[in-house]
């Protein structure tokens, strides 16, 4: 460890390179040159005895054991970075925040952000990332995300903020061109606007146990897209209620088979920080969580 703690300025080199993708871009951040970025990973590999990355003209990815290093220096990095934060008062909160959301989350959360937290926190800095797919909280650099349903196994810190009732819907034109169905097995004649996470159309599950994999002409990879889409009569689509309340209470939107139950899913605030959470994510995963509550009335 001692000898790990001598190369500190290879171990930041390192972190920014993979977190900017190039040594210009880590040499930029760190005020450097790209050659010192690249002795001190060279010094760090020869102390290690391991390849850290995969060099080519064009291309600099990590190897199996960078991975691997990787996920384990990130995190001790950023606690060292927000040490600060563990004799700051909880009210005083400052730097940069880098969080991930679904996008259809982000839409209805920004206002409470710019209205109320970023009013509360001035001398604090948001990057807001917004879209569906399951981002790399570690490799692309993320203090936290906010992600919709299972988790899977994780060596990441995850906090349940609310379970998120899910519904049918669709458009009334769309209802007057196909017909309403009555039961699931009428449901599965009408096109859908399908839910795609990496490449696959994923199935709709109801509370009964009964399987459902939607069919359309278009799959779509968010819930901003799903929700166009509903709205332009292109299809059932199943999405958080949250995010159509409205659109149902205006009636731009219909629900259809309220009586057949579906599985509410969980919103979770993941970090990778262990039990030392910095106060910018506690603060920040506090407001989401609070105006989640709000919304869900």
């Amino acid at each position: 460890m001692s000898s790990l703690l001598s190369q500190s300025s290879s171990l930041i080199a390192f972190v920014r390179v993979v977190e900017a993708g190039s040594f210009s871009g880590a040499a930029r951040h760190l005020g450097t040159t790209p050659s010192a970025i690249s002795k001190g990973i060279a010094r760090l590999e020869k102390q290690l005895n391991v390849t850290l990355f995969r060099r080519s003209t064009r291309t600099l990815r990590l190897t199996p054991d960078g991975h691997l290093f990787f996920e384990r220096v990130a995190p001790l990095l950023r606690a060292l970075e927000d040490s600060g934060d563990a004799i700051r008062p909880t009210g005083s909160v400052r730097g940069h925040l880098r969080a991930s959301m679904p996008s259809e989350l982000g839409r209805l959360l920004l206002p409470g952000i710019g209205s109320s937290f970023l009013l509360e926190h001035p001398d604090l800095e948001v990057d807001l990332n917004l879209q569906d797919h399951h981002v790399d909280l570690i490799t692309e650099g993320y203090d936290v995300i906010f992600r919709v349903g299972s988790l899977g196994d994780s060596n990441l810190r995850a906090r349940t903020l609310a379970r998120m009732a899910m519904v049918l819907v669709a458009s009334p034109g769309f209802l007057q061109a196909q017909g309403r169905p009555e039961t699931i097995s009428e449901l599965r004649n009408l096109p859908f606007a399908r839910y795609q996470l990496g490449g696959r159309t994923l199935p709709i599950v109801f509370a009964s146990g009964e399987t459902l994999l939607p069919k359309g002409r278009i799959g779509l990879d968010s819930g901003f897209g799903l929700r166009t889409a509903a709205l332009d009569s292109m299809g059932v689509a199943y999405l958080m209620r949250c995010i159509v309340q409205q659109d149902l209470e205006e009636g731009r939107l219909i629900r259809l088979l309220p009586e057949q139950a579906l599985p509410s899913l969980e919103l979770h605030a993941i970090h990778g920080f262990g039990v030392n959470t910095p106060i910018r994510v506690k603060l920040f995963t506090d407001f989401v969580q609070k105006e989640i509550q709000r919304l869900l009335g």
